[in-house]
């Protein structure tokens, strides 16, 4: 269980990526009172967890109704994880968030829904990294409320990085979260490697 917790906590906190998010959402409500960046923090982490939580009960139904395997999930689920990586590895994930950040900043006044609640946090990666995660432990119930639990720890430390984003951008400085970005990239780069290494198994073995 404890094996499970940690792989299920690593990869949704690095797909989910509290620490990447936090500055593009310093950006988004820099020049808003401490009020509505905790109401935006509180109601985009709360809307994305009900997508992921959704996803998390009813993904496997759906592909199934849709005519597709777990294995495929598998495979799939890697390699999409798997370019994230390299985004990260390469640095190109920060650059287009910001990117979508700042078109939208002068748009949209309340930023929970969109682009917080979706992309940042529940974005095609994170949707099929919960499925993903749920489909490793279909035959389990206890399994599937640990990986529930991870999802669940993700998402509250993601809610505190947002109630002190400036302040954490200042603390850590570029060059320590670029580090960290790097490092979490590799570590995602071959949990991804692994997912699709297990559903190529499972379909030709």
């Amino acid at each position: 269980m404890t094996e499970l917790f940690a792989t299920a906590f690593v990869t949704l906190f690095v797909i989910i990526d509290p620490i990447g998010i936090a500055p593009i959402f310093a950006a988004l409500t820099e020049k808003a009172d401490k009020a509505f960046q905790r109401k935006m923090a509180i109601k985009g982490t709360l809307i994305a967890g009900i997508i992921l939580g959704f996803f998390a009960i009813a993904g496997k139904p759906f592909l199934a109704a849709l005519g597709i395997s777990m294995d495929a999930l598998r495979i799939a689920g890697g390699l999409m994880l798997l370019l994230i990586a390299l985004e990260m590895v390469y640095q190109k994930r920060d650059e287009r968030r910001q990117q979508q950040a700042e078109a939208l900043d002068e748009v949209f006044e309340d930023i929970s829904v969109f682009p917080v609640a979706i992309p940042l946090l529940a974005g095609p990666g994170a949707m099929a990294t919960v499925m993903l995660l749920m489909s490793e432990v279909a035959d389990s119930v206890e399994e599937q409320l640990v990986v529930g639990g991870a999802l669940v720890l993700v998402l509250l430390i993601n809610l505190i990085t947002f109630f002190f984003a400036g302040r954490m951008m200042r603390a850590l400085g570029p060059d320590v979260n670029a580090v960290l970005t790097r490092v979490l990239g590799i570590i995602l780069a071959a949990l991804a490697v692994q997912f699709m290494l297990d559903g190529l198994k499972a379909t030709f073995i």
